[in-house]
């Protein structure tokens, strides 16, 4: 056997694994949808807390007047919440439209904090400091600028949290508002249900664990207050806070009847930023907590350090080598005697990827259909190869960063209409 074979069985290993895993998760999701979803909604108590919704938004004025009639719309006791939009350094009519909405709505349920370049416009874990130090609620829930939950999310959220005191954090399911703009948007719908909600649900049945998501989530003020808020340098500021909550030993909850639908990007060019924004953001949160990886103190937050190291250094690496030696060994450059039990994989890895996908996307009405279920074939080789892309990308992008001292920058996502 050459070193070419020893470092492409390594791979095709490593890429079976991670998919292996990803296999079970979504079995163990599967069956953790099937106990719950036909439980009913969790009750609220007779005397309900007082919650702050805040909304950082840069520039969403395409969006953001939907989104607050949409949070203004809440089942939850109308005198028991706020909105704070935190209109983070806008340069675009955020700020005009924001004021029209005070003037039809009481400037107590809906507050606006206008930010300039001196103290906003420096991400959104800024934008989220500035909004809590203005908020009144004992519980905190937080929205993008481009979400419209459905009406009964905020009162299922807030639910599920109080029923247990050790539960920190509760989050809810997101779906894709815009999923038959473009074949890619199509893409990311199923993405949203098979590698984040259901994984997630697979997370919760075995491990007790989840990861807390950038928008339709409560969170307890003084949870936040203890961890020290958000890390301003952190892009992914939603997996960095909730490692930090996991280490304080309190648990984050799953309730997908918790629903709000978001804008996906339409384009490849806005989708690629937003995902390298998501990948160094990952990065910089496995960096700085992997030093816990073999310490009691890193116990509850393990599986989820060793999954993001497998996925963006172990799975990326093993990806790129594999398709290096397919092309090179289709020019006739190389050759490998691995070649022939790596492609029979490959294709087992095709069918394992389609099988457990489609799986997932029975649990959505309307999701379940032929041209899924090729879009999902179309998938594994197209988009899959794209993810790669954007993972190398934003590792080299990362790396660069830190050897050049520079500061991570907030790529604000495109809206649409």
């Amino acid at each position: 056997m050459t070193v070419l074979d020893v470092f492409l069985f390594i791979a095709v290993i490593a890429i079976w694994g991670t998919l292996v895993v990803n296999l079970i998760l979504t079995i163990a999701g599967y069956t953790w949808y099937l106990g719950h979803v036909n439980k009913p909604d969790p009750k609220l108590p007779k005397e309900v807390p007082f919650v702050s919704v805040m909304v950082p938004a840069h520039n969403e004025g395409v969006v953001i007047v939907k989104t607050v009639l949409s949070l203004l719309s809440f089942d939850y006791p109308q005198d028991r919440y706020e909105i704070i939009v935190i209109n983070d350094n806008s340069d675009d009519n955020s700020a005009q439209l924001l004021a029209n909405l005070q003037d039809r709505f009481s400037k107590e349920r809906l507050k606006v904090i206008n930010t300039d370049k001196t103290n906003g416009g420096k991400g959104k874990s800024n934008a989220l400091n500035i909004g809590l130090k203005q908020a009144k609620g004992s519980i905190i829930s937080i929205y993008d600028a481009d979400n419209t939950p459905e009406h009964q999310a905020l009162r299922i959220l807030v639910a599920e949290l109080l029923k247990d005191d050790k539960v920190a954090a509760v989050i809810g399911k997101f779906r894709t508002r815009n999923k038959m703009a473009t074949l890619l948007t199509r893409f990311i719908n199923i993405e949203t249900l098979s590698f984040q909600w259901m994984a997630q649900a697979g997370r919760q049945q075995l491990f007790h664990l989840c990861t807390i998501p950038g928008t339709n989530y409560v969170i307890r003020r003084s949870v936040i207050e203890k961890v020290g808020g958000w890390d301003v340098k952190a892009l992914a500021e939603d997996t960095e806070i909730s490692f930090r909550v996991y280490r304080m030993g309190y648990r984050i909850k799953f309730q997908p009847k918790a629903v709000t639908w978001e804008q996906e990007p339409q384009t490849l060019g806005v989708w690629f930023h937003q995902r390298t924004r998501w990948v160094k953001g990952n990065i910089y949160v496995v960096v700085k907590n992997a030093h816990l990886l073999f310490k009691k103190e890193g116990r509850r937050i393990r599986f989820d350090l060793l999954y993001f190291l497998s996925i963006y250094f172990l799975l990326m690496t093993s990806l790129i080598l594999s398709d290096s030696v397919f092309v090179l060994s289709v020019a006739g450059i190389v050759h490998s005697d691995l070649q022939g039990f790596s492609n029979s994989l490959w294709l087992f890895a095709v069918l394992m990827f389609v099988i457990s996908t489609f799986l997932t996307i029975t649990t959505e009405r309307g999701e379940l259909t032929f041209s899924n279920l090729l879009l999902i074939i179309f998938m594994y080789l197209v988009y899959s190869q794209m993810w790669l892309a954007v993972a190398a990308y934003g590792m080299v992008g990362y790396i660069r960063e830190q050897v050049f001292h520079k500061q991570a920058k907030w790529y604000k996502t495109k809206r649409y209409q």
